[in-house]
């Protein structure tokens, strides 16, 4: 049965096929699904444009485990969700082509960023990084409730290490590396704008660094407010915006403020 999207009002299946007018779908129906990890590293050293990748990785079907969960979710739902289509499908990259902040995650939320088709969008994850980022002027605006809500990012991107929604946010060795091609490819399209990446959480941290790969040994250890430079960008940890961790004072709004300072400051962005 096709639900109406929640701002729309257009009828979607759930999980969402790609390519049928989902809000920002990258995909189209001919986009290449890679269903192998030797597929994935293929594809992703073989693009060329953000575009692209962004089509290639919202069609992703590789990792076995993950594929059957983020689309049961996209069936079983949330009570309060239920009357909605879930995307059910990869979460791909968001923002600017060209960014001179990058902000790096875990991976999508079962009922964030795996229902609404964008990265941390629909969560309380979101609503505060994206109400921090509107304060900082790298947003138009603070309200992040799904694909089609106007929300637009300035000289910044954000993405996700893990592209899919894992069970109990925790993706596997393995996982972690079919997906890691993605975000490397990311970078070889993005890194010659990049001044500033912003690593939420230790897990986020070490992708990064695998990321850049130019480490130095020892190499930089995380923390909230570190700082290491490498190769002319700025890698800076944050605690992850988690309700476990908002909600318990481990982040607060005054940390993240003062996290995307130091990046605006090192990646020598203006005031908007």
């Amino acid at each position: 049965m096709k639900l109406a999207h929640p701002r729309t009002g257009e009828l979607f299946d759930s999980p969402v096929p790609p390519g049928v007018g989902w809000p920002g779908d990258p995909a189209t129906s001919r986009t290449a699904v890679a269903e192998t990890p030797a597929q994935v590293t293929a594809m992703a050293e073989a693009v060329k444009t953000i575009d692209e990748l962004d089509a290639e990785v919202s069609v992703c079907r590789a990792c076995p485990r993950l594929v059957e969960w983020r689309e049961e979710v996209a069936v079983v739902k949330r009570k309060s969700f239920a009357d909605q289509p879930y995307w059910g499908r990869p979460i791909p990259g968001w923002g600017s082509a060209r960014p001179r902040i990058v902000i790096v995650g875990l991976a999508p939320a079962a009922h964030g960023g795996n229902r609404t088709g964008r990265v941390f969008t629909g969560d309380r994850s979101g609503d505060f990084l994206f109400a921090a980022l509107h304060r900082a002027g790298l947003a138009n605006q603070a309200e992040c409730l799904d694909a089609a809500d106007g929300l637009a990012l300035n000289d910044t991107r954000v993405a996700a290490a893990v592209r899919c929604a894992p069970p109990g946010n925790a993706p596997t060795p393995a996982e972690r590396a079919t997906c890691a091609p993605w975000l490397d490819a990311e970078w070889r399209l993005i890194s010659s704008h990049v001044r500033v990446i912003i690593a939420l959480g230790a897990f986020a941290w070490r992708a990064a660094l695998q990321m850049i790969g130019s480490v130095p040994t020892p190499a930089p250890k995380f923390g909230h407010g570190a700082a290491a430079t490498l190769d002319n960008v700025t890698l800076i940890g944050c605690y992850h915006p988690s309700q476990q961790n908002t909600f318990t004072g481990k982040l607060t709004p005054q940390m993240l403020d003062d996290v995307f300072q130091l990046a605006r400051e090192r990646a020598g962005e203006k005031r908007r």
